[in-house]
């Protein structure tokens, strides 16, 4: 626990009444604030878990974010989802009313150790293979914060004992205060949310968030590989590097086909790189980083090289999902920027058909060409974003308008042949047609699946009925 905070008594201000927003204002009524909620949707609008606050004591005001709301709040605590320079936000700190985010909230009342991970990508895969190793090791462990649970939902679970990962985003991190992380990893840092933060300067600034309240006792983990990551290497936490490069003073890197961790007084081996059933040079980096954070944490060498081994991997990263008629097809709806698509691509040979597009994040789309002309065979372009990426990447690969994900399953596997891969990187957001990109990536499944079983209930028709008559005694 970083600091104690007295919520009895206290006017707390939550505004969004997303997952976040509504688990925090579930806190703060429980703690014996008294609670406002506001939201921009309407009542009819909203889910029933949000309207139940009503019955928790919550007060809730909803189809805008009224200034009105304000007065007689202590603390404002806005949902990740709405800027840090909102008019209401700025309004709050002009009449001096504490303005947190949710993650700094729940840190105040958090127990035991936390690990912090940010990034521009890999966060989720990186948390959860940390959290896998930890709990194939035998440690009291938890995972939280972007990767779907908010952090101040887990505070009633924690103890001196467990040892919390906690995904941590741009948006979270630039409203915090005195929020601590024992250990801080930074996976990358590439453009990104452009469209929120207005510069790459802002955007690193809340990343290097995660390290500013760190001490002498703490670790920082940093990509030796990535020089926009380097330089935000912070001065008191002790460093630890990870590379797929070359080797590092302290930290984990790949010395030949081994992944071995080196501190001041050892080298260790840890696993052979084989053992990574991750695809991707990029899940390869989110591996050492994943290890240097285990071997911080004192987790024994046996216990990573069988969690890494064991590791299955993400919904929405680099999923595979179903293989017809020899056309592999995977769901990376968690690509939702240039980088994360480029990494995506790059990890397959080549031939590959890939689906993007959705709302666009102020991205520079051109980034892809080099690896579209080297492996891609067809890219369909869905959603809002579809003219831009369309003028950014014409000439590099052939193009469709598909406009719709569905339309686009239809195209690729039209035009797919045998070793072909289909692979859904948007490179954008989701939030034109979809809900997030876990919609987006369980839509693109179910369109997946629903192939698959035609073209099974096609092959079962096509067979001689004696062997349909066998098939079905054996059965």
């Amino acid at each position: 626990m970083t600091g104690g905070f007295e919520l009895r008594g206290k006017h707390v201000l939550v505004i969004g009444l997303a997952r976040t927003g509504i688990a925090t204002a579930r806190f703060c009524a429980e703690h014996g604030a008294t609670v406002t909620a506001t939201d921009t949707h309407s009542e009819s609008e909203l889910g029933a878990e949000a309207l139940s606050l009503r019955e928790e004591g919550v007060t809730l005001q909803l189809g805008a974010h009224p200034e009105t709301a304000l007065p007689h709040q202590d603390l404002v605590i806005p949902s990740p989802g709405v800027p840090a320079d909102a008019p209401l936000l700025r309004s709050a700190r002009q009449k001096n009313i504490t303005v947190w985010s949710e993650i700094e909230l729940a840190d105040r009342f958090l127990d035991g150790r936390l690990i912090g991970i940010t990034g521009s990508n890999g966060k989720t895969t990186t948390t959860s293979l940390v959290h896998h190793i930890l709990r194939v090791a035998g440690f009291s462990t938890m995972v939280a914060g972007n990767i779907g649970t908010p952090l101040i939902s887990r505070v009633a679970l924690s103890s001196a004992d467990t040892i919390t990962v906690a995904e941590l985003s741009s948006f979270q991190l630039e409203l915090i205060e005195t929020f601590h992380a024992d250990i801080a990893v930074l996976l990358n840092l590439t453009p990104d949310h452009l469209d929120r933060h207005k510069t790459m300067e802002a955007y690193a600034t809340a990343k290097a968030r995660l390290f500013e309240n760190q001490t002498k006792s703490d670790f920082a983990v940093l990509n030796a590989d990535d020089p926009a990551a380097m330089r935000l290497a912070p001065k008191r936490p002790q460093l630890y590097w990870f590379s797929r490069k070359r080797e590092v003073l302290q930290g984990a890197y790949l010395r030949g086909e081994e992944i071995v961790f080196r501190t001041s007084k050892q080298v260790e081996v840890l696993l052979n790189r084989e053992q990574i059933s991750l695809p991707g040079a990029h899940n390869l980096e989110n591996v050492l980083a994943a290890v240097t954070a285990a071997r911080l944490e004192r987790v024994p060498v046996s216990a990573i090289a069988e969690a890494v081994r064991t590791f299955p991997g993400v919904e929405h990263r680099l999923e595979f999902v179903a293989e017809i008629g020899g056309v592999r097809y995977y769901n990376d709806s968690k690509a939702t920027n240039v980088d994360a698509a480029l990494k995506a691509l790059e990890s397959f040979p080549g031939r590959v058909l890939i689906i993007l597009g959705g709302k666009d994040k102020d991205s520079d789309y051109a980034a892809l060409q080099p690896a579209l002309r080297e492996r891609g065979v067809l890219a369909l372009l869905i959603g809002a974003a579809a003219e831009k990426i369309e003028q950014q990447i014409a000439g590099s690969v052939a193009l469709e308008r598909a406009g719709t994900l569905e339309r686009a399953v239809e195209i690729a596997a039209q035009a797919a042949r045998r070793g072909d891969v289909v692979l859904l990187a948007p490179a954008c957001a989701s939030f034109d047609q979809f809900e997030n990109y876990e919609h987006r990536g369980r839509a693109f499944k179910e369109l997946i699946k629903q192939r698959e079983q035609n073209s099974a209930s096609v092959s079962d028709a096509a067979k001689p009925e004696g062997k349909a008559n066998k098939s079905a005694e054996t059965a």
